[in-house]
This record gives C-alpha cells, structure tokens and sequence, in this order.
C-alpha cells in the first residue's frame, strides 16, 4: 500500500512589507507578476502588546490560481522586499484585515487606500450583508441631515465622495434608496 504525500502547496499568500527596506520600485514588482494582489494602506498606527508603536509597514496578499510552495512564495516575496510567508486561509478575512474592518481595538484604515493588481476586486471579496446595511443606513442618515432628496445627488455624491455607497447604489441599494427619497421627499411636503 503507497501511502499519499502531503500537498504543501497553497494558492493565496500573504507578507509585509517595510517601506524603508523595500527596493525602489517594489510596487512595481508586485504589479509586474500579472498575479491578483492587494496591497493594504501603510499601517503607521499600529501599536504591539507592549502599548508601543509598531514599525510602519504595509501588507501584502497574493492570489494564485495554481498552487506554490512556501519556498517558491519565498523567492517571489524577496523579489519585492517582502517579509515572512504567511499561507492564508481565508481571502476574505485576509482581505478584511488589511484595514482592520472585523478588528475595531486595532488602528482603522481607509479600503479605499487599498491597492489593487490584475483585476483583484477589494470590495468584490471582502464585502458582507451586513457592511451593505450599515452603508445603506449611513446614506439614508446622509440624506436626512441634508435634506437630499434626489437620488441623482447622492449618486453623484456617492461616486465622487464615498465608493462603498457608490458600489452598492450601482448593485443593489438603488431601488431600497429611491423608495426611501420618494418617502422622505412626500414626507417633507406634508409638513410644509
């Protein structure tokens, strides 16, 4: 009886990255591989266990279609300045902690700030209901507070000012968004 060897190879990877040790151009690199990546915002207020702040650094999460070694991730992270080789588990909750979205004791930083390689979608991975509720009640409280009442407003607001809602009125919120407006304009009428 053969026995079968373990398959230590994985597709979805993840390192840091010290801006002052990476090689000029590292950026570059990571764009040149032609492989799915993000890149999150520099992370400068980090702060470790001890209350101290951590060194500014940058993470950075690759997506292959086929498997690599962590020796083969090795190379290509060294290519870059990258540090460690972290195999992930999961590219949405990878995807999520490059700004901290499900770790609210930690330093928040901005999705927007993420940079994005070879067709990677952010907001396409890392997105849950529950983010698209939370947005869909931050413009119906938008509105409110400014008596917007137009929805080609607040998609022009949106698109110049806040992608996530943007997102979401071009997927799906438009319809729950033009109801409430409706509502909310014949409510301001009544009470005119």
């Amino acid at each position: 009886m053969t026995s079968k060897k373990a398959d230590n190879r994985f597709r979805n990877f993840g390192c840091v990255v010290y801006p002052e040790s990476a090689p000029d151009g590292w950026i570059d690199v990571i764009s040149d591989l032609h492989v799915p990546a993000f890149i999150s915002p520099l992370h400068d207020q980090d702060i470790d266990p001890q209350n101290q702040p951590k060194k500014p650094h940058f993470h950075v999460m690759v997506m292959y279609e086929g498997k690599k070694s962590i020796e083969q991730m090795q190379e290509v992270f060294a290519s870059f300045g990258g540090v460690g080789c972290e195999r992930i588990n999961s590219i949405r909750g990878y995807a999520r902690y490059l700004c901290h979205l499900d770790n609210p004791e930690k330093a928040q930083y901005n999705p927007e700030d993420i940079r994005a390689f070879a067709g990677a979608d952010y907001f396409g991975i890392c997105s849950l209901a529950i983010d698209k509720y939370s947005a869909i009640g931050e413009m119906m409280d938008y509105c409110v507070l400014n008596d917007l009442y137009s929805f080609s407003q607040l998609c022009l607001y949106a698109y110049g000012n806040r992608y996530d809602w943007y997102r979401i009125l071009c997927d799906s919120g438009s319809v729950i968004m033009r109801e409430f407006l409706k509502s909310a304009y014949f409510d301001h009428r009544q009470v005119d």
